[in-house]
């Protein structure tokens, strides 16, 4: 039976099919919230496999005591997903200041405290898995959404490191890039005003929210056959470093990584003219 510590536990998102994955194999879990009382009826038929706790990911105090209670309860935690997470709407020029460090508090600074507050148990049993949500458009940029973007492309280089450097004591690290999924990511995003400060880029904001909405439960993505597959590629004899979820996610990642490399090799020789 194995430990599951899963952030970011609201009802209709990733982190309770990532639950209700591992409850069905046999695993116990902690799942965190930041309003857990949504979770105790979905809480309750499990029993004592299961343990809700309270948590904003952003105060580091409270990441520490959710991952020391979830070791006293377990005895340890052998896969940690890091779910929390979202974005908000803006341009690079435009989005005000608080907006963009929330969005790197959520998205990357609150990871971190989560990975050194659940590592060094992980570290003394020599075995775990860290699994970092990113998104599509941690390797494709979206406008309009470009710090949400740079959160999550740091996150993919910042796994990138943490996976070379753990890998040594046992513990594995996969990056998961979901596409459009049909959870309640973007549920609340209808009534929530655009805060642009640069008038030019309104109509560009406008409609990256507008079709957000539009698209919203109408996503190709099923979060459940997404969750699936990644414990299928957790469980494979080599598992992968990183998986793209959806069909729409994975062509448009085939199509950035294509025109890179068309790009790369068209330059070779302006970027072998910088040696000696």
């Amino acid at each position: 039976m194995r430990t599951w510590f899963i952030t970011g536990g609201t009802p209709g998102g990733f982190g309770l099919f990532y639950a209700e994955a591992a409850l069905k194999q046999g695993d116990q879990v902690a799942v965190t919230s930041r309003r857990p009382s949504e979770l105790r009826e979905w809480a309750e038929p499990y029993g004592a496999r299961v343990l809700v706790l309270p948590l904003d990911v952003t105060d580091a105090e409270q990441v520490r005591a959710a991952v020391r209670t979830t070791e006293e309860r377990f005895g340890g935690i052998d896969v940690l997903v890091n779910n929390a997470g979202r974005g908000w709407f803006g341009s690079v020029e435009g989005t005000p200041d608080t907006t963009i460090r929330r969005t790197f508090d959520l998205n990357l600074f609150a990871v971190v405290e989560v990975i050194r507050a659940a590592l060094p148990g992980m570290r003394a049993r020599g075995d775990g898995w860290i699994v970092n949500m990113s998104s599509v458009a941690g390797l494709v940029s979206a406008p309009g959404f470009g710090y949400y973007s740079a959160a999550k492309f740091a996150l993919e280089g910042l796994s990138e490191t943490l996976r070379h450097e753990v890998e040594q004591f046992g513990v594995r690290v996969l990056l998961v890039e979901p596409g459009a999924f049909r959870t309640n990511a973007f549920a609340g995003f209808q009534d929530e005003p655009v805060n642009e400060t640069v008038d030019a880029y309104v109509p560009l904001v406008e409609g990256v929210k507008a079709a957000f909405v539009d698209h919203n439960g109408r996503q190709e993505g099923d979060p459940a056959r997404g969750v699936q597959a990644v414990i299928d590629a957790m469980t494979a004899p080599v598992p992968p470093h990183r998986i793209v979820l959806g069909s729409s996610g994975y062509d448009a990642v085939v199509a950035m990584h294509e025109n890179a490399l068309t790009e790369l090799r068209s330059n070779e020789k302006l970027s072998r003219s910088a040696d000696f």
